[in-house]
């Protein structure tokens, strides 16, 4: 009997492993076979980017318990390596592994302002404010050369659409100058995401996102602009990061954030495997206690699906979350709500045949 490989972290990667996504027909294994490869001896996972061409760029949803119905993705897979991360999974839809391949091998849609503006034009596009950074960063590290971020935020800008942008990277700072204007009109807020205050445990949990203190710089850079800005304790993970809830919240309010929000970790599909790893391989004195209150607060399993209940769980660890959450936030003030964002002023782009505006 051949004995498994257990995996080993990547420097500078998140997931631990790179298993087969779900629809394969096969799973490969790490075997010993008497050949001992240190991690230092293996060559650099390198990131790769490949162009894609979809037809349409808004995606729609209708989940009630999400606050908007339409969003637009630039890039597909992260950088980042959040090992939390719930988009992962949909690396599987490629033939890729949710894992490492999630965070290494990427997909760029060049196209994607052009494709917006086509949208925007159609003669039944009713406005409504389009979210960014729902499924992947738009301000990854390749958005630094790609600029595809920038680009379908200048569409936006020139039409009136209101935009609102979730983000783990100071990067959104560099595209003030069309997010102070769009904001000034109503058009436009930020949401920056925290999940820990701790600079070593970001690295591991999140290994090439911002570090949480310039996420607080960019909140504080965002509000001095006058760009609506919220925190957003994202995830929340069970007796690993909730006990900085308070903390994380005070330092958004100090930064200048207006609004708080949370959510509970979320473990769907090949993420809690991936999860389960990186606990074992990153906090194996406290995995199975993070394990159990994850179950506490998700019926028993790892991930419960149901409406209104995906975003913060149910149970009485869940309800405890709540409840500091609750309180933390309005003894700070970050229960305001002025991040409604405008509609009425959207002009469509003009369509093949409209006659221009003289003025």
């Amino acid at each position: 009997m051949v004995d498994t490989l257990s995996p080993q972290p990547r420097k500078g990667r998140g997931a631990v492993s790179n298993s087969s996504g779900r629809f394969e027909a096969e799973s490969r294994h790490a075997v010993d076979d008497g050949w001992t490869v240190s991690d230092e001896d293996l060559p650099p996972l390198r990131t790769t980017v490949t162009d894609e061409n979809p037809k349409t760029i808004i995606s729609r949803n209708a989940s009630p318990d999400v606050p908007f119905d339409r969003s637009i993705n630039a890039y597909r897979g992260c950088e980042h390596g959040c090992v939390y991360c719930f988009a992962r999974p949909t690396h599987a839809y490629h033939g890729l592994s949710p894992g490492l391949d999630f965070e290494t091998k990427l997909f760029a849609k060049p196209q994607a302002a052009a494709l917006l503006a086509v949208e925007l034009a159609k003669p039944r596009y009713q406005c409504q404010p389009l979210a960014m950074g729902t499924n992947t960063d738009p301000y990854q590290p390749i958005e630094r050369s790609r600029r595809i971020t920038r680009q379908i935020l200048e569409v936006l800008a020139e039409h009136d659409h209101p935009v609102t942008i979730v983000t783990k990277s100071d990067l959104v700072c560099r595209d003030i100058d069309i997010l102070a204007p769009m904001a000034a009109r109503g058009l436009a807020s930020v949401a920056l995401s925290v999940t820990t205050l701790d600079g070593a445990l970001a690295r591991r949990l999140e290994p090439r996102a911002a570090s949480p203190a310039k996420r607080l710089a960019a909140i504080r850079a965002l509000a001095e602009a006058g760009v609506p800005t919220a925190i957003m304790v994202a995830p929340v993970i069970p007796a690993l990061t909730d006990p900085e809830i308070e903390s994380i919240l005070a330092a958004g309010k100090d930064a200048g954030a207006g609004l708080a929000e949370y959510i509970l970790l979320r473990l769907p599909l090949e993420i809690a495997d991936l999860f389960d790893e990186w606990l074992r391989q990153h906090a194996p004195m406290k995995a199975e206690h993070v394990l159990s209150l994850i179950r506490d607060s998700r019926g028993g399993g790892l991930y419960q699906s149901d409406w209104g209940r995906r975003r913060t769980g149910s149970g009485a660890y869940a309800e405890l979350l709540a409840k500091r959450f609750a309180l933390a936030r309005k003894r700070l003030g970050l229960d305001a709500r002025g991040l409604d964002l405008r509609t009425d002023l959207f002009r469509p782009p003009p369509r093949p045949g409209d006659q221009l505006a003289l003025f």
